[in-house]
């Protein structure tokens, strides 16, 4: 059962990864290259050369949980942005295949604008 969601904090490890490591070398990566505890809770993202398959570590009670995912067409498209800690959204679209190529924030109702409008 996936029993992942938003609640969780998730790290892509950037590089590429080898898919046949298994728990304890996921592991020895997360600590010795993302400088993070694997078994905190949160869900660590890797990503092989071919960018078609993908791996998700994560702790439970009790011990780890390994998702492996192989496309059989197309890749996974890392984020746009260069940060390694990612959003429960960004998973999401990385594993439907959706990419952002840009994304624009339209302009909102602001009490400090309308308050600055009313002082003149």
């Amino acid at each position: 059962m996936f029993s992942l969601s938003s609640s969780h904090q998730f790290y892509l490890y950037k590089s590429a990864c080898d898919m046949r490591k298994r728990f304890d070398s996921l592991c020895g990566l997360v600590q010795n290259e993302l400088n993070q505890v694997a078994h905190n809770g949160s869900v660590y993202v890797f990503i092989n050369r071919r960018c078609n398959q993908m791996k998700l570590l994560h702790w439970e009670t009790g011990g780890f949980v390994l998702y492996h995912k192989r496309l059989e067409q197309g890749t996974f498209a890392f984020p746009i942005h260069n940060r390694t800690q990612i959003s429960w959204s960004d998973l999401v679209l990385m594993i439907e295949g959706i990419q952002v190529i840009k994304s624009s924030q339209k302009r909102r109702f602001s009490m400090w604008v309308f308050r600055s409008k009313l002082n003149r």
